[in-house]
């Protein structure tokens, strides 16, 4: 079986940076027009300039997902430029650098996490429905997520809760849209060294490797893991799924407790020898 996009269509959320990034890279790579709905406007003329170099035919659009009026204007773009939809990448979410008990969360702080995790990916895919569908062709929607997602998380109740959303929202829209053969999946990825997660800023350089012992691959996520999900997912190659999860993690969801010992083994207890954590 051939892997090609060619001739498609394919919207990505914050395509500007990390695995949005990536993922817009690869599918124009496969040869797909590419429209990318950015909100940052610094990376607005780099994500351009970037796609055209590469010989990539896109459009680059300012929006704020969050916002309906915005996403309007994206898909009318989309329509009047390229005239249908085949491949939508709900890439956008954040955990805000929220991180406390529900306790000290101010209410505030528990609705921008809804309209950043969970809201916009409605909004977003409910204005582009109907384009997909004129096309008469079926389509992927491909939500991006979190393994949090999946497991019990402290310290950002808020960003789990609306990530196990994720996972009811592809599961029973895959169901809805079953019959006009657009396919539903989620790709949650665990730690990915990125724009949003750092790695350098957020665990010391000595540490790297041992922080990722939970990992049974041995290491962090780089964003071309997740693309490399988001193509097969795309593409015919995943032409008879829908309403999954491709969990990017490294097997780190299958490990639950474990951890990998200095000597290469596994156990449960904990090992602690020093803070990870920090510059």
């Amino acid at each position: 079986m051939q892997i090609t996009l060619d001739g498609k269509v394919a919207l990505v959320t914050g395509g500007g940076a990390g695995i949005g990034k990536a993922i817009t890279e690869a599918f124009g790579g496969l040869g797909a027009k590419i429209a990318v709905a950015e909100i940052d406007p610094k990376k607005i003329d780099a994500t351009r300039a970037a796609l055209s170099a590469a010989g990539i035919d896109a459009i680059v659009i300012q929006a704020d997902v969050q916002r309906t009026e915005d996403v309007e204007a994206v898909i009318a773009e989309i329509d009047r430029k390229f005239g249908r939809l085949d491949v939508l990448v709900n890439n956008v979410g954040h955990h805000l650098f929220s991180f406390k008990t529900l306790e000290a969360m101010e209410e505030a702080e528990m609705d921008a996490l809804y309209n950043i995790n969970l809201r916009q990916l409605f909004i977003v895919t409910k204005y582009a429905l109907p384009l997909m569908k004129r096309g008469g062709h079926g389509g992927s929607i491909i939500n991006v997520s979190s393994i949090e997602g999946f497991r019990g998380s402290s310290y950002n109740i808020a960003y789990t809760a609306f990530k196990h959303g994720v996972t009811g929202f592809t599961r029973g829209l895959a169901i809805e849209l079953s019959d006009q053969n657009i396919r539903v999946n989620t790709i949650a990825p665990e730690t990915t060294d990125s724009e949003q997660v750092p790695l350098a800023g957020f665990i010391k350089p000595q540490f790297k490797d041992i922080a990722a012992r939970s990992i049974p691959l041995g290491r962090f996520g780089y964003p071309s893991d997740s693309a490399g999900a988001a193509v097969y997912l795309a593409t015919d190659l995943s032409v008879w799924v829908t309403g999954t999860t491709i969990h990017v993690d490294g097997g780190g969801l299958a490990a639950g407790g474990m951890q990998r010992t200095p000597d290469g083994g596994w156990t449960v207890s904990p090992i602690v020898t020093d803070s990870a954590m920090g510059a």
